[in-house]
């Protein structure tokens, strides 16, 4: 665990979303931590900190609740739809050396082979890590790669101690040529039939 990613965590015993709005308004984001069979817990977070550690995908804090050190992943996210702001963040329990389930973002790296693209068919995938060391993406390279490679989720290369939940047949990257763009021609022929005789029965 890093020191940026340590976070002093003020329990609240006050709702509702008038609270809410006034904790958004001193600059701390409502939370609520869960798991492991616990009572759910209300937190309060300091709001800039937080807001920077979670550009992170699957970021795991290390709360500090009343000096009780806990460690957390974040689930979900809530902001609010026309400004942004993060209303509310769901945290799961979790202990160090257990395996959870995430899904984790792919980064293609590298270029296809000339005249290719590489289409991106899935944007992330469902791999099970230790709490400790999940990954923040996955690189998955096609330098050279010619028209008509697939890259399955089985060919990703996982680190090492995480496993793979997605389908191992999943398609995550196919290299195709572009379509060449479609031209009118203003000089096509009047179709036959609008020229033509019905034939007499």
């Amino acid at each position: 665990m890093s020191e940026d990613t340590k976070v002093h965590a003020e329990l609240r015993e006050s709702f509702g979303k008038g609270f809410a709005r006034r904790l958004r308004a001193a600059g701390k984001i409502p939370a609520v931590i869960y798991g492991h069979g616990t009572e759910p817990v209300h937190v309060a977070l300091p709001g800039h900190q937080v807001s920077l550690i979670i550009r992170r995908a699957n970021a795991l804090l290390e709360l500090d609740i009343e000096g009780k050190s806990q460690l957390a992943l974040v689930k979900d996210v809530q902001r609010d739809p026309v400004h942004q702001i993060i209303e509310h963040i769901d945290l799961l329990v979790v202990k160090k050396g257990e395996k959870v389930a995430i899904d984790v973002p792919i980064i293609v790296t590298g270029e296809s082979a000339p005249g290719t693209i590489a289409n991106l068919d899935a944007t992330t995938l469902s791999i099970e890590a230790e709490a400790t060391h999940i990954p923040q993406n996955l690189e998955i390279s096609v330098e050279g790669l010619e028209e008509g490679a697939h890259i399955t989720a089985a060919d990703v290369a996982l680190p090492k101690g995480s496993t793979l939940l997605s389908d191992p047949e999943v398609l995550v990257i196919a290299i195709s040529v572009p379509a060449a763009p479609v031209e009118d021609d203003a000089e096509a022929p009047a179709e036959a039939e609008a020229t033509e005789e019905p034939a007499a029965e």
